[in-house]
């Protein structure tokens, strides 16, 4: 349940506690239950499709079939990364999304220009919606000479985390992938967040590859592993993994998939793992699903974690809000007096009916302003690009 109808006092952009000021703005929330901001802990905000024509998909089954699309079409298509990031995440923040770490392609062919675009919409849509970049070999990095020195130079442009993937199946050497973006997080003191979709055993040994550096490094709260669908293995086989996970401090991202293993949510939670979500790939050429809805990802989660009872409900809401905002390392944030005022305003009586069936955001306010109202952004935010 939510809890008693409360006045709330924001200063500065900031929850506050005291009497409010004789001038003060007044904001009604005629009794609507508060969350606190969601948070968008993985998603690709350079490559997106939004207010674009309709993509024919007919691309091959296989991730190096999508990869290699990918990387063609963003040409073919004229995918512009700045127009594109910031038509999400203007998209996701009327929808209450007021944090977002989106992983941005970083390869040989188009350099570092994905980087800047999404430099340019965090630029822009400062103090409205925080962006963290990830510097992100999506084509890999070892089989395309080159990539690493783009990553490095990704880091001295601005990103603030090292991304990493599929370091058996696309590296073909996942000790030299790690060495390198281990490397990179060390030398320039950032963390990292690995793409993970390796499966079963595979995934496994490049899990227990990523644990071993963590520990040899002292990385622990600095490393979260996205995806991680070999962590849904037979209860026995991923254990071992699930407790390592939570001594050091591992985090784990999950987007809920429906057709592919994945982290047992409340499995994870219960061991200490913080385990966040995120919504991937809002309408793209990987797959055309989605709006960057992270109350509807959460739905997602629960759906595909057999979640009924509301404390299970509550989970899944947490793994798009305060273990999301846990996962990223954000600051400040909550409901709570001293963090930043950025909160969602639904016409629900609960917090598992809020996951359960999504309502319209009858108020968002970032940084303690109100940016959007009834799903859609205020009139002087609602131009665009």
């Amino acid at each position: 349940m939510g809890g008693p109808a409360a006045d709330i006092l924001i200063r500065d952009g900031r929850f506050a506690e005291g009497p409010a000021p004789a001038n003060a703005a007044l904001v009604d929330g005629g009794g609507l239950l508060m969350l606190p901001g969601l948070v968008e802990a993985h998603t690709h905000l350079d490559k997106n499709l939004i207010g674009m024509p309709w993509y024919r998909n007919e691309i091959g089954p296989r991730r190096i079939d999508r990869i290699e699309a990918d990387r063609r079409e963003k040409k073919r298509l004229g995918i512009d990364p700045r127009r594109q990031s910031e038509r999400q995440a203007r998209q996701t923040l009327a929808l209450g999304v007021t944090a977002i770490r989106s992983h941005v392609d970083v390869d040989t062919e188009i350099g570092v220009a994905n980087i800047e675009g999404v430099l340019g919409t965090r630029e822009a849509l400062a103090g409205l919606v925080d962006i963290q970049i990830v510097a992100f070999p999506q084509s890999g990095m070892l089989i395309r000479p080159g990539t690493l020195e783009l990553m490095e130079e990704s880091l001295r442009l601005g990103a603030d985390v090292v991304g990493g993937i599929d370091p058996a199946s696309i590296d073909r050497d996942p000790v030299a992938h790690l060495d390198a973006i281990f490397g990179l997080a060390e030398k320039h003191a950032k963390p990292l967040d690995i793409h993970l979709h390796e499966p079963g055993e595979l995934g496994a040994f490049t899990l227990e590859l990523i644990i071993e550096r963590t520990r040899a490094l002292g990385l622990q709260s600095r490393v979260l592993v996205s995806h991680a669908y070999c962590l849904g293995m037979e209860a026995t086989a991923a254990d071992a993994l699930i407790a390592q996970l939570a001594e050091l401090r591992i985090a784990v991202m999950t987007a809920g998939p429906p057709g592919r293993p994945a982290p047992a949510v409340k499995k994870l939670h219960e061991a200490g793992v913080v385990i966040c979500g995120g919504s991937d790939g809002p309408r793209g050429t990987w797959e055309p699903y989605g709006t960057g809805d992270m109350l509807m990802r959460a739905t997602m989660i629960g759906q595909r974690n057999g979640f009924g009872r509301d404390e299970d409900l509550e989970l899944a809401l947490e793994t798009c809000t305060t273990l999301g905002a846990k996962a990223i390392g954000l600051d400040a944030y909550g409901l709570s007096v001293g963090c930043r005022a950025d909160c969602v305003l639904v016409d629900v009586e609960t917090v598992a009916e809020a996951v359960a069936a999504p309502p319209v955001r009858k108020l968002v306010m970032s940084h303690g302003r109100v940016v959007a109202r009834d799903g859609a952004l205020v009139d002087e935010l609602s131009g665009g690009v």
